[in-house]
């Protein structure tokens, strides 16, 4: 039985995860924000006799707080975690900012997964091959990324946000393998199934949701995401950090994963957390 902790695992790609693996024997915990979600969650498993491996952990993860409490809860329950799946995000037309001070979609898709990858890198070093899958959507240009406004006062569009999002991501990616990946045995991989028919989780303007909603009609469904991500909690690759577009593997030793702007980007981030 292996032991899978998935952040956003009550809807989508993570809710079809969540459920495949309780399936093949696996024990699941999900990490998301409603309590009604997470319910639902353990009922299903109940009946289909996996009470015992299901867990629903409550938390907003656009809050830093919530999240590390949500990695404590973890830890406390089980002493090594086999595969960390990084699924949430969720879309803003407007620029939002939490309680804690921070723009949402920073918050929730860039800092709450480096604070789970990092929160729970002990518990992944005792298994025996432990795996970050990150769903982000690797490849993106540098170009994306405003290093001088991480957290978009400026000019804010929701696109823009989830797109900065994505690469920031990559470079997480980067910094984690090159810290973790030797010492530890950590393998991180980066997937983008695709575009997928999920519940595409926001508030959108009438616009971008016109768009949404035609995406949903043309997009692939969540079934057809999943081989990809399986394939990495089956048989997580060799190298320290991998990449994936629709199954197709990426390089990962080309500018758009550069460690100068890997390293830029984690002292930002230990400066921005340690503030919270």
């Amino acid at each position: 039985m292996r032991i899978l902790v998935i952040a956003g695992g009550t809807d989508g790609i993570g809710k079809a995860l969540a459920e495949r693996q309780l399936a093949r024997g696996d024990k699941v915990f999900v990490i998301g924000r409603n309590p009604a979600k997470g319910r639902a969650f353990l009922e299903r498993a109940a009946r289909h006799g996996a009470a015992d491996r299901a867990r629903f952990v409550t938390a907003d993860l656009s809050l830093l707080a919530q999240t590390s409490a949500a990695v404590d809860e973890i830890t406390r329950e089980t002493p090594s975690v086999d595969a960390l799946v990084l699924c949430a995000r969720h879309y803003q037309y407007r620029r939002t900012v939490t309680a804690e001070g921070y723009e949402e979609n920073f918050a929730l898709f860039y800092l709450s997964r480096y604070l789970l990858g990092h929160g729970l890198v002990e518990s992944l070093r005792k298994a025996e091959h432990p795996v970050v899958v990150n769903i982000a959507g690797p490849g993106a240009g540098l170009g994306v990324v405003r290093w001088d406004d991480l957290q978009l006062r400026h000019g804010y569009h929701g696109g823009a946000a989830l797109g900065q999002g994505g690469k920031l991501n990559d470079l997480l990616g980067v910094s984690f393998a090159e810290r973790y990946g030797v010492a530890t045995g950590v393998r991180y991989v980066l997937i983008h199934p695709g575009v997928t028919a999920t519940g595409f989780s926001g508030v959108y303007d009438a616009g971008t949701l016109a768009h949404i909603r035609s995406m949903q009609r043309n997009a692939k469904p969540v079934s057809a995401a999943l081989p990809p991500i399986v394939a990495a909690l089956d048989d997580p690759p060799d190298d320290p950090l991998s990449a994936f577009v629709e199954g197709q593997r990426l390089r990962v030793d080309t500018q758009d994963f550069d460690r100068v702007a890997a390293g830029r980007l984690e002292a930002l981030t230990k400066r921005l957390v340690l503030r919270s």
